[in-house]
């Protein structure tokens, strides 16, 4: 992995990073449109740049200066350098930048050549400072992203190496590790077959967990030789990015690099589109129905239309009206007994009566869309629906989830991820959850499972279910740490494991807390009032933990986790800047179109994007506005999925849905889905081999 070759965070980059991110997180209701991250669609920093360029250029010899500082290009064609051929580094670019297109094994588009001097839209000195900064950027993700066992795309990796004339090698030993597709089914549960236990132990020092042989090593101090995190250089490189983000120059740059991009992809449009649509019609047995897509962001809470639940009800109480369903302290009801209780009748219920779909009520009201998850409005019949812990051990929640399954696997080129809870109130949810899994058999070959963290420790804080927030972290992370160290102690655990892909971050994103992560920030355990930590703080202690664990769990020779957050859908643009750093790929990205920087670098990094328009339109964002079109034509790796369709949807196949009203609303080609439905596969948990 190529080194960083530039100047050390300072304290003026310190202090400047703190003033912008100050400015981001105050009063942000009353901000102007233009923050300091942003940039007009008609970029005076542009016009005002090259007007002291063209002033330059008048006061000296023009030829002499071309041939020094301009960059001769040929043609805009980037093909992927080869390193064992390049001398040069990052301020002359030649080697990377070839001077005839090279495609192979693709039709014979026609393609347009953009010849003579190379403009940046900015003088070539701070071209020169745009270009390190960007670099920088960079190698940041790779280096974070190699660190935790996440995916960084090989094509920058390959230009970052050649910058720094080295020659680029696959790491394959970097890379996640999935769980593999099981052929036959006695395996899925199978316990025999565990590493032995290794009796390590486990111990959270200022929030993050450290493995030591035994008590003795811990005593002394001496973790086990893993990758562990350094909170230091984390917020060094926070405060490069931050300050990166609000230049001028770069602003500038990354905004005419957007915008080309656009432009790019509407000139191959125009050119391009009845090739394309030939290249499909002659591809035999493959159209759109049977290209293999996946639902990367869906809520398990959520993951039924309203009818399915609603027949669910009616079913279950036909079937098992007399069963004692509901548990209290002062009383034990059947279900016949909860629904008279409630003043209800299955048979009388509607879809409307459930009133479980968003609609416009919800939009900006994140409070009422967190309530529309009680059918008609009984939290009851949420627990006893909808939940893994209640007087059933969550036997109709697991029925519902299988039914859904099943519908995956007649649909049979539909996967999806579905994210259950572990709140971090309690050591005891992950062994729970676990034996919800095993003993209901809750799994479908269609289906792989994420774990999403709430940020409610002030809700936990406020009822004193916990002390200190280095308490929620340990309840989240060592069960995991402990079924990882000793599997035949854990063995529903650890089989439930095998079928985790990742880790989660969900809450409403408007809430600010108002704290600057930084060094001066308390520790974990010295976090013991009921103000809720900021978004930056949440991502940075899970992405520490997830590298720890990622490191033991590789070294065992079981799978590792990605970390998938919520990011983006509103709050601060230093969510998004959090997320770079720390995610293997995001769910919403929204606000990513008000930073040209931010966008253009989750553009060079492919940061996959899990967009929900739907769910937008009834939350935050009116679906025509969606920019889920714009980041396309751009090039970002943005996909489509569901998030919850039992608010949102209305069809046996939400998916489908997502994608049909997608391409009708955006006018998208059969090429256009298609490739969006590859981006999810490519951002998935899933094996290849599934």
């Amino acid at each position: 992995m190529p080194q960083v070759k530039v100047p050390e965070t300072d304290d003026d980059m310190r202090s400047f990073a703190e003033l912008v991110f100050a400015s981001e997180v105050k009063d942000e209701g009353e901000r102007h449109e233009i923050s300091p991250f942003d940039v007009a669609d008609v970029c005076p920093i542009s016009h005002h740049e090259m007007q002291n360029h063209m002033i330059k250029q008048d006061n000296t010899n023009v030829s002499d200066k071309r041939k020094k500082t301009l960059l001769r290009l040929k043609t805009i064609a980037l093909v992927v350098p080869v390193a064992a051929h390049c001398s040069t580094k990052l301020s002359t670019l030649d080697e990377v930048i070839s001077t005839t297109a090279m495609y192979e094994d693709v039709p014979k588009f026609q393609r347009v050549q953009i010849t003579g001097d190379y403009a940046a839209g900015v003088s070539v000195e701070d071209f020169e400072l745009v270009c390190q900064g960007l670099y920088r950027a960079l190698c940041i993700r790779e280096k974070n992203m190699m660190k935790s066992f996440q995916r960084f795309p090989k094509t920058p990796s390959q230009f970052l190496c050649t910058i720094e004339n080295e020659v680029w090698k696959p790491n394959e030993e970097m890379r996640p590790v999935f769980t593999s597709p099981v052929k036959d089914s006695a395996d899925i549960w199978r316990s025999d077959n565990l590493p032995a236990n290794l009796n390590y132990h486990t111990e959270m020092k200022e929030g993050v967990a450290y493995v030591y042989a035994g008590k003795e090593a811990a005593a002394r101090g001496e973790p086990m030789d893993l990758s562990y995190p350094n909170l230091e250089v984390f917020i060094d490189d926070m405060n490069f990015l931050l300050t990166l983000i609000a230049k001028g120059p770069v602003k500038t740059y990354t905004h005419r690099r957007l915008r080309f991009l656009s432009c790019k992809f509407n000139v191959h449009e125009m050119l391009n589109e009845m090739e394309e649509l030939k290249e499909l019609k002659n591809n035999p047995h493959r159209d759109f129905y049977n290209c293999r897509k996946v639902d990367t962001h869906i809520h398990a809470a959520a993951c039924m239309n309203q009818k399915h639940l609603l027949r669910f009800i009616k079913k279950s109480y036909r079937l098992d009206r007399e069963r004692v369903v509901y548990k209290s302290k002062d009383e034990t009801l059947t279900l016949r007994q909860l629904f008279e209780k409630l003043n209800l009748h299955p048979s009388d219920l509607t879809v409307d009566s459930l009133d479980v779909h968003a609609g416009r009520q919800t939009f900006q009201r994140f409070d009422k869309f967190n309530a529309k998850y009680n059918p008609v409005g009984a939290s009851e019949l949420r627990d006893l629906y909808l939940k893994t812990e209640n007087a059933i051990d969550g036997e109709y929640f697991a029925t519902i989830i299988k039914e859904v399954g099943s519908d995956l696997e007649d649909a049979k080129y539909q996967y999806a991820e579905p994210r259950l809870s572990i709140y971090g109130c309690s050591a005891e949810e992950w062994p729970k959850l676990a034996k919800w899994f095993t003993q209901h058999r809750v799994y479908s070959p269609n289906m792989r499972w994420m774990i999403q963290v709430p940020r409610i420790y002030d809700v936990f804080r406020a009822k004193n279910f916990l002390p200190h927030f280095g308490k929620m972290l340990e309840n989240i992370f060592l069960p995991v740490f402990q079924a990882t160290i000793n599997p035949q102690d854990n063995k529903e655990l650890s089989v439930f494991l095998r079928y985790v892909t990742g880790f989660d971050s969900v809450d409403d994103e408007s809430k600010h807390s108002g704290h600057m992560f930084s060094t001066k920030s308390p520790k974990p355990e010295e976090w013991n009032h009921e103000k809720n930590p900021s978004y930056t703080y949440y991502l940075y202690y899970m992405y520490a933990n997830i590298l720890v664990l990622n490191h033991l769990r590789r070294k065992r020779g079981m799978n590792t986790f990605l970390f998938r957050p919520h990011c983006g859908e509103a709050g601060s643009l230093t969510h998004l800047l959090a997320a770079f750093m720390t995610a293997d790929n995001i769910s919403h990205g929204l606000n990513l179109k008000k930073s040209p920087v931010l966008q253009y670098l989750y553009f060079l990094a492919q940061i996959p994007i899990a967009m929900s328009p739907l769910s937008n339109n009834s939350l935050f964002l009116e679906y025509a506005k969606n920019p889920l079109l714009d980041f396309h034509q751009k090039g970002l790796m943005v996909s489509l999925s569901t998030d919850d369709p039992m608010q949102f949807h209305y069809t046996k196949e939400p998916l489908m849905e997502e994608y049909a009203i997608a391409a009708q609303v955006f006018k998208l080609s059969t090429c256009d889905m298609c490739e969006i439905a590859r981006n999810s596969v490519l951002q998935c948990g899933l094996s290849h081999e599934v």
